[in-house]
């Protein structure tokens, strides 16, 4: 996967739940209670008129069978629960690393990069137009881009080569393969976790002011030795 870096045309190349089963034994596993239930209702029973014994044998069975369904009630509540903890403990393991997501919308910080990726079914010439949250255009540069998927790494500075603030940026791009037909590009953002709200169902994770939940994550990207001094520098050149 090859990566392409924006800068100044300038300086450029183009609830947990817990179970209430009862805790006395239903008449489905009682045999005991059973004989209690029928000898009193044949105790209670007009004697000019009984019960018959088949609708008697039903009505305990649809009993046994209510139960049994409160039963498997209560079990389903207890895998709602261990499911909630489980996605929590997934949620709280992204915080700290790189994901990429679906969209063309990411958040640059008051430093350092913000990052999209991209892939192109084809070779083409490709205009990449960066615009902030209010729909300015920020930054925005011709390139060749190759087959596949690639990065696009954009420091924060835009076509006259000034810093533009901390904000959300939504990236365009419009293509044309060398027989000048339209070539579509998919977008993703990626950026690193910073929280992760496990309150919420499903969780929901944050990169800035960017809000997503777990079923959104297409890839994690293991950050190298070489992107973290790149990002401390670029920190660190900001507040010179």
């Amino acid at each position: 996967m090859t990566a392409i870096a924006a800068t100044a045309l300038a300086n450029s190349t183009p609830t947990t739940g817990s179970s209430s089963s009862s805790a006395n034994p239903g008449i489905a596993q009682n045999f005991t209670q059973f004989l209690q239930l029928l000898t009193t209702q044949l105790q209670n029973q007009n004697p000019l008129d009984p019960l018959d014994t088949n609708q008697f044998t039903q009505q305990l069975v649809q009993f046994a069978q209510v139960e049994q369904q409160l039963r498997s009630n209560d079990q389903l509540e207890t895998l709602v629960s261990l499911q909630k903890t489980a996605q929590a403990s997934s949620a709280l393991d992204f915080v700290g690393k790189t994901v990429v997501i679906s969209g063309a919308t990411t958040h640059l910080g008051s430093s350092g990069n913000t990052v999209w990726t991209f892939s192109s079914p084809k070779p083409a010439n490709a205009t990449v137009s960066i615009r902030d949250a209010s729909g300015q255009l920020a930054f925005s540069g011709n390139y060749s881009v190759s087959t596949g998927r690639q990065d696009f790494v954009w420091d924060g500075r835009g076509t006259n080569g000034q810093r533009w603030p901390a904000g959300n940026y939504t990236m365009t791009i419009t293509a044309k393969d060398a027989n000048g037909q339209t070539v579509a590009i998919t977008t993703d953002v990626q950026g690193i976790v910073d929280s992760a709200d496990v309150t919420q169902t499903p969780p929901v994770l944050s990169i800035g002011d960017l809000t997503f939940t777990l079923d959104q994550i297409k890839r994690v990207v293991r950050q190298t030795a070489t992107d973290t001094a790149t990002s401390a520098l670029a920190s660190f050149m900001d507040k010179l």
